[in-house]
C-alpha cells in the first residue's frame, strides 16, 4: 500500500524572542519587538503594564496612532489610598493620547483579601500562580487584557498585542485575544513574541 504524502503546512514562523534573564533592562527590546509585529499584523489594540508609568510613557513612543492602553497597579496596592503612577509620566501618557487604565486586578483584588486575612488562597490566585509558571510577564500580560476588556478599552473579538514586565519595565510580549473576566477560559494566546527564559 503507497504512503499518503502529508499536506504541507498551513502554519507559520513565528520569531521569539528568549532574555537571558527577566527584567528591565529588556524593556525598549521588547518594546521594539512588540512594534514590529504590530506593524506586521496591523493590530490596532496594545496593553501595556506600567506602574510608575515610565514604561507606559516610553511605549507612547513606538505605539502612535495606535489604542494605546497603559494599565496600572490598583489604588492601595503598595499601601492604602497609594497611586503608584507618577504625575509626570500620567501626563506625557495622556498627552500621547494614550489611555490609562486603574482598576481592580483581575488576580487580585477579594481573594487577594481572603488569602491575607484567612491563610487560604482562592481560585484566581491560583491561576496567576499557573500562569506564573510561564513567566511573571506572562502573567501580567494576561491578566491586563482581562483588565482592559472589562472596562471596554478593548475589544474581545480582536487581536492585541499585550506587554507585561517582571517587577519593573517590560520583558514579555504576547498576541493574544482578550477576553472578560467572566469569560476568561475563552482567552486565547496566539503568540508569544519576547519571553526571559528564568536561567
Amino acid at each position: 500500500m503507497p504512503i499518503k504524502k502529508s499536506s504541507p503546512p498551513s502554519g507559520m514562523p513565528v520569531a521569539c524572542t528568549y532574555f537571558a534573564y527577566p527584567g528591565q533592562d529588556h524593556t525598549r527590546a521588547t518594546l521594539e519587538i512588540a512594534a514590529k509585529r504590530v506593524e506586521e499584523l496591523s493590530i490596532r489594540h496594545i496593553l501595556v503594564a506600567s506602574t510608575s508609568g515610565k514604561t507606559g510613557a516610553l511605549a507612547v513612543q513606538y505605539f502612535q496612532g495606535k489604542n494605546l492602553v497603559v494599565v496600572t497597579h490598583s489604588t492601595g496596592f503598595a499601601r492604602p489610598d497609594y497611586q503608584e503612577l507618577d504625575p509626570e509620566y500620567r501626563k506625557a501618557i495622556e498627552q500621547a493620547g494614550a489611555k490609562i487604565l486603574t482598576c481592580q486586578h483581575a488576580f487580585g483584588g477579594v481573594g487577594r483579601a481572603v488569602r491575607k486575612k484567612l491563610a487560604t488562597y482562592e481560585l484566581e490566585e491560583i491561576i496567576a500562580y499557573t500562569l506564573r509558571i510561564f513567566g511573571e510577564g506572562l502573567k501580567v500580560a494576561v491578566e491586563i487584557s482581562l483588565m482592559a476588556a472589562d472596562a471596554g478599552l478593548v475589544p474581545t473579538g480582536q487581536a492585541c498585542i499585550s506587554i507585561g514586565g517582571t517587577d519593573q519595565g517590560a520583558d514579555t510580549a504576547v498576541l493574544l485575544r482578550p477576553a472578560n473576566s467572566q469569560t476568561f477560559f475563552d482567552l486565547r494566546i496566539m503568540e508569544i513574541l519576547a519571553k526571559p527564559r528564568l536561567i
